[in-house]
């Protein structure tokens, strides 16, 4: 295969000051993209601010023959997220590719997690991803192309210990995801999402000895792949970690129908295996595939 190359295209990074987000963004540039470097440069918990993360990154790619630029707005509010695409069009034009990669922690379990502490995490995952990649669709929707890249996590696919705010955060990017692969289809626009599992400051103490054979190097050739022209679907999630790369889905099984007159609580109890087997399943690609599913069982 021929090496996939990002010769005039605009990709722009998320949290890519450092840990996965750097591992993109230096990628990106190697393999000739222009690329926005955003990172607020805060702590893990959101505090803070600061340049020289974003910098170190531009100057890497810059001093390796590679074209970038940092930008050090937060993805947290509107303007934050406007005024990071907007950095992409004034130095470069355009904007081709977002890895929406921006997060922070603050991991409490369900009886003791504040409102606030709810409201920080949805507000840089959730509605930071919204913030810049609306902008960003838009140029896209011109343009007739674009790449999504959406950073959700097993915490919000499958649940983990102590993070309501980061899991809920994190399994609404993929209906985000879903719903932008549904609006962008006709204009090449492709939207996928990644829950990946790599040592960075904001997991390295929570993912113990393991934490050594997850370095963020192994996540970045699917999230570059992701976003580049050769990717030619949309609508789908990767697990990925220590060098393992595999599709996650949301399967929909047959289930049980009862036709003609409403089920009663003793039918659900009565046909309960049937209800929750998986044998049998497929995987919708909208909506429309869901209530297709519906109906067929009903003329069944």
């Amino acid at each position: 295969m021929s090496e996939i190359r990002f010769d005039g295209r605009v990709a722009v990074v998320t949290g890519a000051g450092g840990g996965l987000g750097k591992t993109y963004a230096l990628e990106l540039g190697r393999r000739g993209a222009s690329v926005v470097v955003n990172d607020l440069g805060g702590a893990m918990d959101g505090t803070g601010a600061g340049s020289s993360m974003a910098d170190e990154v531009v100057k890497q790619i810059n001093e390796s023959g590679g074209k970038a630029v940092a930008n050090y707005d937060s993805v947290s509010t509107p303007e934050g997220g406007a005024a990071i695409i907007q950095t992409a069009i004034d130095n470069f034009g355009k904007v081709d590719a977002v890895i929406n990669n921006a997060g922070i922690l603050r991991d409490k379990t369900f009886a003791k997690l504040s409102p606030e502490e709810l409201e920080i995490v949805i507000d840089v995952h959730l509605k930071g991803a919204f913030y810049v990649s609306q902008p960003a669709f838009k140029v896209m929707k011109e343009n007739g192309y674009g790449r999504f890249l959406f950073t959700a996590s097993g915490a919000g696919i499958f649940g983990n210990f102590g993070q309501t705010n980061y899991g809920a955060a994190k399994m609404g990017l993929v209906g985000l995801s879903n719903v932008l692969a549904q609006e962008g289809a006709k204009y090449d626009i492709k939207s996928n999402v990644i829950a990946p599992i790599a040592k960075t400051r904001l997991t390295e103490s929570l993912l113990g000895p393991a934490a050594d054979k997850l370095d963020p190097k192994h996540v970045t050739p699917i999230s570059v792949f992701l976003v580049s022209e050769a990717c030619d679907f949309t609508h789908e999630i990767f697990d990925v970690g220590g060098g393992r790369y595999a599709r996650i889905f949301i399967g929909m099984a047959p289930g049980w129908t009862k036709k003609g007159e409403t089920a009663t609580v003793e039918d659900i109890a009565a046909n309960i295996d049937q209800i929750r087997s998986p044998e049998g399943y497929t995987i919708p690609d909208s909506i429309a595939g869901e209530m297709q599913a519906v109906m067929k069982a009903l003329a069944d």
